[in-house]
């Protein structure tokens, strides 16, 4: 029972005021926190106790933090042996408490002491509750201004301190949080016990980390520093491909700083409920499940690397936000870009054969085409509110922050940007930077101008489109390029961008005949004429490496000389790049979707599976919005005639199990082996290979077995001991793209095959084509189907299981199945970190597009909770751009200026201009598509 609260009335008042951006002041700095935490998880509340070390920097009777949702039993400051009780104002909108005392604090050291109370809530963020079928968890999520919701504090990135935590938890449970245990000690109550930690390094109040709960972990150890891979007692077996990741990218890591991992201990957990896919808390980095857990035997190669990927990005953290931080959120690029530039390194050094560069090139890609909106934002922007801070999370942040460390990264050199990395750490440890801080560095390192070309992609918005022609001159010894920048936007009325913008662009060149970069130069005018090479060659590609950071529209008579030699003289990463940019001009209306349709299918024999996705997600673009029912078979059967022959090389699934009998894989020949398959032969599969297999003896925590009869023996053990990893993704490349936008008759009947037969306990599937080949069979399945993946999503022992089923739900095209699926994001089946994505997948979907909007709609008060955590409502927002109409668009514009989602604002935006994007480029492009292919 709660205790009632009227003692605190005597002193606290509440006011509301209009909202408007306001930071803390700097008048008192914390120093240190000391923190106990009593969690009552039958009730879902908690109570705490803190004790703020302070100092006064100038004499003050106010002291201003951070507080919300939380009550206020007493405060009293107290300095030398003298305390007096401060009274306390909340302000809700400013998410503050002011402290005000009857006398002046004079300057110097000081504490704060705080009783106070609040609700374990359902938000997840702050300190919320998380639940399981079995029973209920506490665990914290504080980034970006949520530690405010547990405790009173300092809660902006600038404010460090250190944190000592104690916490009181239930006599069977156990707490993790970001120091090492030093204690465990029974009571208060007989059924409590008391866990103390290690104070913490020097870190921001958003880093501090609670998970309360019956957790498990493995052990393990990389040299001295201990780790642990911890999560709900079902689960926790499940936890060892993340270990060994751990391992190896805390070992690489380790080798490229020059300060070593200076946490003492590293901890990663897997939460049931977690609103982000991870969060870097200082020495206790918290997952969702499906991104830290799966089964050794049967996970696919997709699942392995995208957990290496994202232990490596938050393990990165670790330099870059914990011991370094931005100095506000305005910089957040400095703890994300930089995260996920360092996250691929490890990678690279370990999996050499995970093709890390194209996925490098094809994050570039995400935030090209956000950076190509009217709407984007520059790097440094403003940042004030909660809302405006929630809403810097996107691929600006992210992909475009990693994107330009690489540029430069590649322009000065792999180890002098190392050696400047280093220094900026070095003198920024425990403490907070900026970007000139960064790039002040890489300048001093390198003696290049980095502090000249940084600020003009950091500082302004936008992408920069790079046109190139060639000249030979000199009696042939010389080839000059002329090269002209300008900004690129999808509106063909705003390209060119306002009078000045110019950037400066590192440009490195690689020449026709030569396998490798020649030497870079600067663009830094709007046109320039450089020295390219020596001779004439009849191309050049200027973004060598697919490094740089901006689109390139090639002369036309370029790529006739180039089109011969692409799938030999350019790398994947530089196959991607050029088809991208490509497509870009199309969207930006340089181009028209014929000129792409024509490189397209110079894409057939195209063997890099990264590559490949993005030439046939364009192609699966046009043959939704850009095609008529009269020219929409055509298409398909132009993406039969690509595609089926890589297709029967690959088959549905894995080759003979003997490894001895594989053959390269040759897409231009029916088979890679002279051997003649049965159908059945396609579909054997061996056993997984040794990595990511489990000790001899153990239980398999994935449940089931090849032939068990049970949902959950849908997948099996890794496919074909000899195949790689990207031959076993390009198979699902390849099936998708026949059986959705080829609408191939003999890939839809073998994809519903292979699933009927593993759904019936037969052969699995390959763990890696497995989504591909239930989502074709879901796109043209039955209710019998339906439910055979309901219950498959119901059983499954690892996340990735569940999530593979429960996602192809969203697939199915039958009216009456579609509005089984959308009643699934209302049911408790549905986490609320599942809500908005699952929703995605369903506008995703053309089929249940149109039905999925008035879903939304219909249901938008009981839907909504779901959809407004973290990141869920951007999410859900951006989806939308998938409609192509005026109608819906101003519907959707209507309906969110009723609706509000203030984290999602810079995300409408961007999803009303993409829907106008597609309306202008539907209008012209359609008859182009048409007629090209009647020409075919």
């Amino acid at each position: 029972m709660r205790r009632p609260s009227a003692f605190a009335f005597l002193f606290t008042a509440v006011v509301v005021t209009p909202a408007f951006a306001q930071r803390l002041p700097e008048t008192v700095l914390p120093q240190h926190y000391d923190l106990t935490f009593a969690v009552d998880l039958a009730n879902e509340r908690f109570t705490g106790t803190e004790t703020i070390r302070v100092r006064v920097a100038a004499p003050t009777s106010r002291i201003v933090l951070n507080a919300l949702d939380l009550q206020f039993q007493e405060v009293t400051i107290a300095r030398a042996a003298a305390s007096e009780r401060a009274a306390v104002i909340l302000n809700r909108n400013d998410e503050t408490a002011t402290l005000t005392l009857p006398q002046s604090l004079p300057q110097g050291p000081a504490e704060i002491r705080i009783r106070f109370s609040g609700v374990l809530n359902n938000k997840l963020r702050g300190f919320y509750v998380s639940k399981t079928a079995k029973r209920k968890y506490a665990v914290t999520q504080f980034e970006s201004t949520d530690a405010r919701r547990a405790f009173p504090c300092f809660d902006e990135p600038a404010f460090k301190a250190t944190f000592a935590l104690t916490l009181i938890v239930d006599r069977d449970d156990t707490a993790i949080s970001n120091g090492k245990l030093l204690s465990d000690a029974p009571g208060p109550a007989r059924s409590q016990h008391t866990l103390k930690f290690a104070p913490s390094p020097r870190m921001s109040s958003y880093l501090v980390a609670m998970a309360v709960g019956d957790f498990r972990c493995l052990d393990g150890r990389e040299g001295p520093i201990p780790i642990r891979v911890c999560a709900t007692p079902d689960k926790t077996a499940l936890g060892r491909i993340a270990l060994e990741s751990t391992k190896q990218i805390l070992k690489f890591y380790d080798g490229y700083y020059a300060m070593k991992y200076p946490f003492g201990k590293l901890d990663l957990v897997a939460v049931p409920d977690f609103a982000a896919g991870a969060m870097e808390n200082t020495a206790a980095i918290f997952f969702r499940a499906t991104d830290l857990l799966a089964n050794g035997e049967t996970a696919s190669a997709s699942t392995r690397k995208n957990i290496a990927s994202i232990i490596a990005h938050e393990v990165a953290h670790q330099w870059f936000g914990d011991l370094v931080t931005m100095q506000w959120w305005d910089d957040l690029w400095l703890n994300e870009g930089f995260a996920t530039w360092m996250s691929s390194h490890p990678l690279d050094a370990w999996k050499p054969e995970w093709n890390i560069a194209v996925d490098d090139a094809s994050e570039n890609q995400r935030a090209l085409t956000l950076d190509s909106l009217r709407s984007t934002r520059a790097i440094h922007a403003r940042a004030e509110t909660p809302a405006d801070i929630e809403g810097s999370f996107d691929a600006i942040a992210y992909e475009k922050g990693a994107a330009v460390l690489r540029m430069i990264e590649s322009y000065v050199g792999a180890e002098t940007f190392r050696n400047g990395v280093n220094q900026y750490l070095q003198a920024h440890a425990y403490g907070s930077a900026t970007s000139q801080d960064f790039w002040t560095a890489i300048a001093a390192t390198s003696h290049r101008p980095v502090d000249t070309i940084l600020p003009t992609f950091v500082n302004q918005p936008g992408v920069p489109l790079v046109e190139v022609s060639l000249r030979c001159e000199d009696n042939n010894q010389v080839t000059r390029g002329t090269l002209k920048q300008q900004r690129l936007t999808l509106d063909p009325g705003l390209n060119g961008g306002a009078p000045g913008t110019v950037w400066q662009v590192p440009i490195c060149s690689k020449l026709q005949g030569s396998d490798s970069a020649g030497s870079c130069a600067v663009l830094d005018k709007p046109e320039q004429v450089l020295e390219l090479a020596h001779g004439c060659p009849s191309w050049a590609f200027i973004n060598a490496g697919a490094h740089g950071y901006f689109r390139t529209a090639y002369a036309p008579e370029m790529l006739r000389a180039m089109a011969p030699e692409i799938e030999t003289a350019l790398s994947a990463p530089e196959r991607l790049t050029l088809v991208e940019d490509e497509w870009a001009l199309v969207r930006a209306g340089r181009h028209t979707a014929a000129d792409y349709l024509t490189i397209a299918t110079g894409f057939a024999r195209e063997q890099t599976s990264g590559v490949l996705a993005l030439v046939t997600a364009r192609l699966a673009f046009i043959d939704q919005y850009l095609t008529t029912d009269t020219s929409r078979p055509k298409l398909q059967s132009l993406v039969r005639s690509l595609f089926r022959r890589s297709f029967d090389a690959l088959g549905v699934d894995a080759a003979a199990d003997d490894p001895s009998t594989l053959q390269p894989f040759d897409p231009s020949t029916r088979s890679g082996s002279s051997r003649a398959r049965s159908r059945d032969d396609t579909l054997r599969v061996a056993p997984s290979p040794v990595e990511g297999r489990q000790a001899q003896g153990r239980p398999d925590p994935g449940g089931g077995t090849t032939g068990s009869g049970r949902p959950e023996a849908l997948e099996g053990q890794a496919s074909s001991r000899g195949e790689s990893d990207d031959r076993r993704q390009l198979r699902a490349v390849v099936l998708s793209a026949l059986g959705t936008t080829g609408d191939d008759a003999d890939v839809i009947e073998k994809s519903r095959a292979a699933v009927d037969r593993a759904l019936g306990g037969g052969v699995p599937l390959d763990p890696t084509a497995a989504s591909a080949v239930i989502e074709v069979a879901a796109a043209h399945g039955d209710a019998r189907l339906y439910d055979g993946l309901a219950a498959a999503a119901e059983r499954a022992a690892s996340p990735e299981d569940h999530d593979r089923y429960a996602n192809a739900l969203a697939s199915f095209r039958d009216p009456a199945l579609i509005a089984r699926a959308l009643e699934e994001a209302r049911s408790t089946r549905m986490r609320s970190q599942d809500t908005a994505h699952y929703l995605a997948r369903l506008f995703g979907n053309p089929a249940a597009r149109e039905r999925a909007w008035a879903f939304l709609k219909e249901h938008w008060t009981e839907l909504e909770p779901k959809v407004r955590i973290a990141f869920g409502d951007a999410s859900l927002v951006r989806s939308l751009g998938s409609f192509c109409d005026a109608g819906t668009r101003d519907d959707v514009r209507a309906f969110f200026a009723a609706n509000r989602l203030p984290a999602a604002t810079r995300a409408l935006d961007e999803t009303l201009e993409r829907i106008d994007n597609c309306i202008e480029l539907r209008a012209k492009q359609t008859p182009l598509v048409a007629d090209w292919l009647s020409r075919r």
